[in-house]
Order: C-alpha cells, then sequence, then structure tokens
C-alpha cells in the first residue's frame, strides 16, 4: 500500500467508522460541552492591536487555571494533615509539586516576548499586575507568607476579600504539620502551636530540634520524615517559580516599575528571600 492510499480520505473514515467513534453530539454531552469551552476560549478579548498580547493573556490565564487547581491541592493536603489522613496528603502535595513545575515553565513561553513586543502592549494595562492576583495571595498564605498589606487590593471586592481573609486567618500548611509533630510526640513548643495565625511565621530552634529528631531517624518517624521532604518538594518548586518570574520580568522590562506600583524586579527580588519552611533547610546544615 503506498502513502497516499494509507493517508487517503476513505482510509481515514474507515478507521473512524470501525472505531465506532460517536460523532453526533446533537443530543449528548460532547468534549467542549463538559469543558465549557466556548466560555474559556472567548475569555481573551486584548485591547491593544499588538499581536503579542494574546500571548500575554493566555499565558496569565492558563496560569491562574494552574493555581486553582495548586490551591484545590493544598487547601485538601492541609485538611488531610489537621485530620491525620497522612497518605492523602502526601499524594496531594506531590501533586502540588508538580503544579509548580508546570508555572514554573509557564515562563518560558512568556519570555519569548521580547521589550518591544511587551512595549507595544504595557499602555493598555493601566494598573492592573499580577502582583493583584487573588489566587497566588490565597496560596501565599496557605504556605505561611501572611502580609495584612495584601489584602487591601481585593477591598473592592467582598467575596474575593472573604476568600483571601479566610486563608490568612487560618493556620497554614506548615503550622499545620507542626501540630502533626507535636501529636506524634515531638517537642513542638507552645508558641508554635496556638498563635495568631495571621502573623508571618517565626523561625525556632526548638521546632529544628524537633526535625532534626525526625531526620535522624527516618525509619522511626517515617510518614513524619516523608512529610519534610514533601514540604520542602514545595518550597523548591516555588522558589524556582519566583526566580523564573524575576528573571523574565527583568529580561523584558529591565528595571522599569511594575504596572501594580511596585518596583518590579527590585521587589521580586525581595520575594526571593522569603524562606517558608526555615527550619527544614537549616537542619540540613546541622545534621
Amino acid at each position: 500500500m503506498t502513502m497516499t492510499e494509507t493517508n487517503s480520505p476513505q482510509r481515514n473514515e474507515d478507521i473512524v467508522r470501525d472505531e465506532r467513534a460517536q460523532l453526533d453530539f446533537s443530543q449528548s454531552m460532547s468534549y467542549g460541552d463538559y469543558l465549557h469551552l466556548d466560555q474559556i476560549l472567548s475569555a481573551q478579548h486584548p485591547l491593544s492591536p499588538a499581536h503579542d498580547e494574546m500571548l500575554f493573556i493566555v499565558q496569565h490565564q492558563t496560569s491562574e487555571l494552574w493555581m486553582k487547581l495548586l490551591l484545590t491541592e493544598l487547601t485538601s493536603a492541609i485538611a488531610d494533615v489537621r485530620e491525620d489522613r497522612r497518605a492523602p496528603a502526601f499524594k496531594k502535595l506531590a501533586r502540588a509539586s508538580r503544579i509548580l513545575e508546570q508555572l514554573v515553565h509557564a515562563w518560558d513561553v512568556l519570555a519569548t516576548m521580547t521589550p518591544p513586543e511587551y512595549s507595544a502592549i504595557r499602555p493598555y494595562l493601566g494598573p492592573s499586575s499580577g502582583f493583584q492576583s487573588f489566587q497566588y495571595r490565597c496560596i501565599e498564605f496557605a504556605l505561611g507568607n501572611k502580609n495584612a498589606a495584601m489584602l487591601k487590593p481585593h477591598q473592592h471586592h467582598p467575596d474575593r476579600l472573604a476568600l483571601v481573609q479566610s486563608y490568612y486567618e487560618s493556620p497554614s500548611l506548615y503550622d499545620e504539620s507542626l501540630r502533626l509533630l507535636a501529636r506524634q510526640g515531638l517537642p513542638v513548643p507552645a508558641s508554635h502551636l496556638n498563635r495568631d495565625w495571621t502573623q508571618p511565621y517565626q523561625s525556632s530552634p526548638e521546632v529544628e530540634a524537633a526535625w532534626l529528631t525526625v531526620y535522624r531517624a527516618p525509619e522511626q518517624y517515617w510518614d513524619l520524615y516523608q512529610l519534610g521532604e514533601k514540604l520542602t518538594d514545595i518550597e523548591d518548586a516555588f522558589r524556582l517559580w519566583r526566580f523564573r518570574h524575576v528573571t523574565t520580568v527583568e529580561r523584558i522590562i529591565g528595571f522599569k516599575r511594575g504596572t501594580g506600583g511596585t518596583g518590579g524586579v527590585s521587589y521580586l527580588r525581595k520575594m526571593l528571600d522569603v524562606v517558608l519552611f526555615p527550619e527544614l533547610w537549616q537542619l540540613r546544615t546541622d545534621l
């Protein structure tokens, strides 16, 4: 059989018929119906005449979709840790790390935008900025980086504010992890078990000592050891996401101020210094 015959229209029709694929969706749900693709694919509304604005919009919209899934996994994992459901928590935390990898690689596509290409769309963005992403803020709060000032960008939208505030006022993933350590008999200080959850986490030598006990006897504390590594995986991936963010921004706009009013690269570089789970990193030196 020749290549032409193999790829003939009749041959293709025969394959579809032989597979008994459903082709009529007038009375049933299709792929596009299930995913609401009409709504999703009609949600891109460039404001400028520039070709590259579509890239800018799609990159940020898809990142928000990944963040929605990330927040779903983190929220469920926090509940699992709180209720001592360790195996499901580990599965969800592993998935969260993979989602962060997807978010890291999203910057690879945006980095193809050159400074002149971005300059053509920047005037149309107004003061809008990723700095204002309510889902990102929920993720940061869920991971323990609490900051009351970050509630303000959402005050104009009560439903979003309520959601962000709920994460701001709740124990973080790390807070719940330390409570789990305490329930397993490890000496976590009371100051880190019942505190003001709206305050940024403060490192503790006693907490590090508790984690060191786990890491010096992983066979005895296997689940807690696994938890420590899952947390480290997440922060590792989160650091990479932040790093790719700052390098992409510097590549495209240099040291100009961000559209949201921050210093742009200078602000993002400060965020690179934020450590979410400090004792898990310090113990590697002290082991």
